[in-house]
């Protein structure tokens, strides 16, 4: 495949030249505590979510990753004897099974590749590009310009009496339990984790636009449609024979509307080392720590 990859969420090119998401000061992150992880292989599957796009050390500038995504914070404290993170930022499910090209233009083999009969643990997180998120958050914040008390996303998305959001959802599954299938066929003695998307709206109330561009009335909606993602990843890992870290959960409190000495996810203008509307360091911090909570 010969596509363009991009983080999960473009929001800022389509709405400004956010040059400030590369000048945000990263706060520095302690190592999470030891826990009782698998300590053989680890293999890390994702999006820019795991990958951690401008988080530094960017070590992947094909695949934007970070050494210090939640990856790499769990494999450091579990001792794994080896790892293979390749989580790639703009990745979907069929980018795991099929492979795809980063972000230079340079192709890349499946992710699923990296799995092998000896891994003792995978960590998938997957499926926000599946469903789009990028144009959903794009299209969200340039209507919430013209109407922010509105619910100008919501009304598109739901028009004809059909929400479009969940039916990307609903789509979404069987592709994911693809996913987790030919995991369970390459490592079938592997400890297989489906990993959720922590918190970029508040978890209540109507959001703080203009700061984070959504319209109050498309916070709730939008809220929900996450939720649903996360619901869904759940439920088809139970189904897939693999476990679910919730990672929504410690992050609510900590989403892109609070302060930046508090968020794990930042807004339209980063200020902490990350790019637009994807974890910052603190939240890559607080994954590990769900994760390796998690595995004890």
């Amino acid at each position: 495949m010969n596509r363009p990859r991009l983080p999960l969420m473009r929001t800022a090119t389509r709405l400004a030249a956010v040059a400030a998401a590369t000048a945000g000061v990263l706060l520095a992150a302690t190592a999470p505590a030891v826990a009782a992880a698998p300590t053989g292989r680890y293999v890390a599957l994702g999006d820019s979510y795991t990958s951690a796009p401008l988080v530094p050390t960017q070590v992947d500038l094909n695949c934007l990753r970070s050494n210090r995504n939640y990856p790499s914070l769990v494999a450091a404290s579990a001792g794994s004897s080896s790892f293979a993170d390749v989580s790639c930022s703009g990745a979907t499910t069929e980018d795991i099974l099929y492979g795809g090209d980063g972000a230079l233009g340079i192709a890349l083999p499946p992710q699923v590749n990296a799995v092998t009969a000896g891994t003792a643990l995978v960590t998938v997180q997957i499926g926000g590009n599946d469903i789009g998120f990028s144009g959903i958050i794009g299209d969200c914040a340039e209507a919430s310009v013209s109407s922010p008390l509105g619910s100008p996303c919501k009304d598109r998305f739901t028009a004809g009496g059909t929400d479009q959001l969940r039916a990307r959802i609903a789509a979404t599954a069987p592709k994911v339990t693809a996913v987790l299938r030919a995991v369970r066929q390459a490592a079938p003695n592997a400890r297989v984790v489906v990993l959720g998307y922590p918190a970029i709206l508040p978890d209540s109330g109507y959001g703080c636009w203009p700061v984070v561009p959504i319209a109050y009335q498309d916070v709730p909606y939008l809220r929900g449609v996450q939720k649903a993602l996360n619901t869904m990843l759940a439920d088809t890992a139970a189904a897939g024979g693999a476990s679910y870290a919730d990672v929504y959960t410690p992050s609510i409190g900590r989403d892109a509307c609070k302060s930046s000495g508090t968020r794990w996810v930042e807004g339209l203008v980063p200020q902490n080392s990350a790019a637009p509307f994807h974890p910052n360091a603190r939240g890559e911090q607080g994954m590990a720590t769900a994760l390796l909570a998690h595995l004890s």
